[in-house]
């Protein structure tokens, strides 16, 4: 049987899941004028989450600083984000694509797969995806994108096509006239770097790549992307619509500064904020992890980073941060100002039988007692329902000021522990 599946993608889901709201209220549809989703436009720190299309064409995009769009534009709409009503949009969206195929595979909380191959029944999969972009557009009053191809590459690909509010199709045959004459970066999967690098050898479309043989590609990309990205130029791609949320392989969290900050003391907190963030991630869903890595991002934007291997998997913060806080030393001479910090773990593991060593910290129990407390703290603040968007989104607000507090709260029972002259956890 040929598979047929659909992407669906909202279009500038938070733009519109908050114009829905304001015309609710009574107010102007902001889709019909430059507007932005963002946070404080005062603080350097916000990006736009999502612009109209009157701002697109004024060259205002996701991800550029607000302070930029301002300059482009000093009558710029800007409208803040609420959370709580894009989780009730999302809810909506993701109900409707559901009773169209119960094989549903939540890409996030915009856009996701749904497997058709059984539910077509010799219908058009067209007037399908159709009737499903209409019904979300009547009954929630945003519109969406719908991609619609024999795999999840090519019905992801199709959905990104001219929007907003169609349909597109992109399937085997179509490949060669839809697909191929795009830019090399418009291929899912490759990013910056990678285009810089295939431009640099004159290949400027996905067609230029498709022509290329694996062993091409491996001279520019290595061995495992290369037979990706031929695959993915050619137009296959296998993989199934996973209706289980997959086990994430490493967890991570960063902390920008609203200033650069060079105080050795500021920055041994950020670093403190983001192991707390992830200790806490890891032990909700019952992993240990085995390897840390931080970096940190100088004014200039340059980045330097270190990774370690811990002598065994842990989900203790202490340890994670000691790790993080021997590797600041080795990236950063103390002076230099600092624009953002950041923690990472993998090797994941759900073992938790430890090896026995005459050397293990006297104070561990301590150490697990402050993140049974610290996560007990952080559970009455957090929503359930964010937990499925959190890899993609920011923190809930309501959990802002939890890392805050069991800093300050613990840096005098610290230093009674003879703790900070040794740099151990707050």
């Amino acid at each position: 049987m040929s598979r047929v599946i659909f992407h669906i993608d909202v279009n500038s889901a938070f733009l519109s899941w908050t114009a829905v709201k304001i015309v609710m209220e009574g107010g102007q549809d902001i889709r019909e004028v430059p507007s932005v989703v963002s946070g404080d436009p005062s603080d350097r720190r916000s990006i736009i989450a999502a612009a109209s299309m009157p701002a697109k064409k004024l060259g205002i995009r996701a991800a550029m600083p607000v302070t930029m769009a301002l300059r482009i534009l000093p009558q710029l709409v800007i409208v803040h984000g609420d959370w709580e009503w894009y989780k009730r949009c999302s809810e909506g969206f993701i109900a409707i694509c559901r009773s169209y195929s119960p094989v549903l595979q939540q890409f996030s909380i915009d856009e996701c797969f749904l497997d058709m191959s059984l539910r077509c029944g010799g219908r058009d999969p067209v007037d399908i995806a159709t009737r499903l972009k209409e019904e979300i557009k009547s009954r929630l009053g945003f519109t969406v994108n719908v991609g619609v191809g024999p795999n999840k590459l090519l019905a992801k690909m199709a959905s990104d096509f001219e929007k907003p509010d169609k349909v597109h199709t992109l399937w085997e045959h179509e490949v060669r006239d839809k697909m191929w004459p795009l830019g090399v970066r418009d291929l899912l999967w490759v990013g910056k770097k990678t285009e810089e690098r295939l431009v640099a050898y004159g290949i400027h479309t996905i067609g230029d790549l498709a022509c290329l043989s694996v062993g091409q590609l491996t001279r520019l990309v290595g061995s495992k992307f290369a037979a990706q990205l031929h695959e993915n130029a050619n137009g296959r791609d296998d993989s199934p619509v996973e209706t289980e949320v997959q086990e994430a392989k490493s967890y991570s969290a960063e902390r920008t500064f609203a200033k650069d900050l060079s105080d050795p003391k500021d920055i041994d907190r950020a670093l403190f904020h983001v192991a707390c963030i992830v200790a806490h991630r890891i032990r909700r869903d019952d992993f240990r992890a085995s390897t840390v890595s931080m970096f940190v991002k100088y004014t200039d934007f340059s980045v330097a980073q270190r990774q370690t291997s811990l002598d065994q998997p842990t989900d203790v913060t202490a340890l994670i941060l000691n790790a993080a806080r021997r590797m600041l030393a080795e990236v950063w001479d103390g002076v230099v100002p600092l624009r953002q910090v950041g923690l990472g773990v993998s090797k994941l593991t759900h073992e938790t039988v430890e090896q026995m060593s005459l050397f293990e910290d006297p104070k561990m129990d301590y150490y697990r007692e402050w993140d049974r407390q610290y996560d007990a703290a952080r559970a009455q603040a957090e929503d359930a329902r964010l937990l499925a968007y959190e890899r993609k989104n920011p923190a809930d607000p309501r959990v802002a000021n939890v890392e805050e507090k069991a800093y300050l709260c613990n840096t005098d029972h610290l230093k009674k522990n003879d703790l900070q002259d040794t740099h151990e956890t707050e």
